[in-house]
């Protein structure tokens, strides 16, 4: 493809008849024919990087006015990592016909997870991308981030499509959104979960880290598409903030929830399986029999339900599926019963209020105790660390502290700093440990839930050059334990 035709498409004047063979932002990744994008970061600095980009073959370079570009085309922009995917989007063709986008603190990968189980059910060619990796109609390849650098996610759209995949949901989490990371596609649909404390060591404070999430219904999502917006009891004010945003825009808006319009949640009640739900959309209603426990997933799994119906889904196909959505890996996953009887749940809870909401999910189906073990991520948000431990220690019975991903941090540290906000909680530092004593202790009227980690398969320990990556997978560990102690039993 002719860069020229590539900049004039995006909306950037350039004559320059060169073949355009790739896009990169990794300058040992640039081949001959590539278009650079230098931006700066918060600790590397893309520009120092040009000539070498330029040395390896890269025909154009995407960067600030200001940057000294030699041998190449310089492509200015005050913002060139917005500038970048518009001229990446341009390239990477074709993409699927019906995409869809979720944003908020918790709950994103369930929703696009549940979104993309809901349209296969419904007979469509679908695909999610997010924290799980990218997970297509055949096989789930991770891919380590949230949200993947733009030439990934973009190169990921492309190949889906040509793999005749027709439906994409993605998660747009707040660090891609403000670093225009999901750039360029025309967006059909957009849900907002919910709002709480998190990323407060990227973001200066809870304003700025709102309005990167608002970029979703403010400038990424495509003119005309619906804003799907989770409105439960007693939301907090984020919710109906969100809603103006994509008023103030002129989005089609379909709220969602106990005090949602075009989807009411009526009632709502535990069964031994699951819960039951009755739900008012278009005039009727309907009582489904939801596969997953907890509040939390209720809203995921409702969210999910207005995003497949935002993009033409028949209500009927919807409904039925909701009824046998499967949980998301790592999210209140069952991962054993212990040899006592008592059930052990995994969870990606890592912020104040998904922990409380994930022992609310737990609590009504405890007969005895509700055993909590978790910590807190290393070189992240302090300020969460004390409110995690008080959430953890007003709902649950008994309290494991615990470490999580210390990353460069002292453990110790981290774990003193949580047991602020739960004095009485036992503390553990190493975590198998910690989830053989929880898995021990518990009886058969007990439930272990052990949170933070989820899905990963590896804890982080040190940063920079000294970072190790030791294997680790809360759920496999869960089961080692159990079989441990059954074996000791014998």
């Amino acid at each position: 493809m002719k860069l020229a035709k590539l900049c004039v498409a995006a909306g950037y004047p350039c004559d320059a008849d060169i073949n355009v063979t790739g896009f990169a932002i990794d300058n040992r990744k640039v081949a001959p024919g590539t278009v650079f994008g230098a931006f700066q970061g918060s600790q590397v600095n893309g520009e120092d990087f040009i000539d070498a980009a330029i040395e390896s073959g890269a025909v154009a370079v995407v960067a600030r006015p200001g940057a000294k570009v030699e041998g190449a085309i310089h492509i200015a922009d005050d913002t060139p990592r917005r500038a970048f995917a518009a001229l990446a989007a341009r390239y990477f063709t074709p993409v699927p016909d019906h995409i869809v986008a979720v944003t908020g603190t918790n709950g994103k990968t369930s929703t696009v997870e549940m979104t993309r189980q809901i349209w296969r059910m419904a007979g469509e060619r679908a695909a999610s991308i997010g924290t799980l990796g990218v997970t297509t109609p055949d096989e789930s390849v991770s891919t380590g981030l949230t949200t993947p650098d733009i030439v990934t996610f973009l190169s990921n759209l492309s190949g889906l499509a040509r793999e005749g995949v027709t439906h994409v949901a993605y998660e747009a989490s707040s660090h891609g959104l403000s670093q225009y990371r999901n750039e360029g596609v025309a967006v059909e649909a957009a849900g907002f979960t919910n709002f709480s404390r998190d990323h407060l060591d990227y973001h200066a404070d809870m304003e700025e880290y709102f309005a990167a999430k608002m970029r979703l219904f403010d400038e990424v999502v495509s003119d005309g598409a619906t804003a799907v917006v989770w409105m439960g009891s007693g939301e907090s004010g984020w919710n109906a903030r969100a809603v103006e945003h994509a008023s103030k825009r002129g989005l089609a808006i379909m709220t969602v929830g106990e005090q949602g319009e075009a989807i009411r949640l009526t009632k709502r009640e535990p069964t031994q399986l699951g819960q039951s739900l009755t739900v008012e959309h278009d005039g009727k209603s309907r009582t489904i029999n939801l596969p997953l426990i907890g509040a939390y997933q209720v809203s995921n799994a409702l969210t999910a339900a207005g995003l497949a119906l935002a993009t033409g889904v028949d209500a009927g196909l919807v409904w039925d599926a909701v009824a046998r959505l499967q949980p998301v890996r790592g999210r209140l996953e069952r991962a054993v019963i212990a040899p006592s009887g008592a059930p052990v749940y995994v969870d990606y809870a890592h912020t104040p209020d998904a922990l409380e909401a994930a022992i609310a999910a737990l609590r009504p189906h405890v007969d005895g105790r509700l055993i909590t073990v978790f910590g807190a991520g290393g070189d992240r948000d302090h300020g969460k660390r004390a409110p995690m431990g008080e959430a953890a220690a007003k709902a649950s019975d008994v309290v494991v502290v615990t470490d999580d991903n210390p990353r460069g941090e002292d453990p110790a540290e981290i774990r003193r700093q949580v047991l602020a906000g739960a004095p009485q909680a036992r503390e553990v530092g190493g975590r198998r440990e910690a989830i053989l004593a929880a898995i021990a202790e518990a009886g058969a009227d007990d439930i272990v839930l052990v949170a933070g980690k989820g899905h990963e398969t590896g804890q982080i320990i040190g940063s920079g050059e000294n970072m190790r990556v030791l294997p680790f997978d809360d759920v496999d560990v869960a089961r080692e334990c159990a079989a441990e102690i059954a074996g000791g039993a014998a």
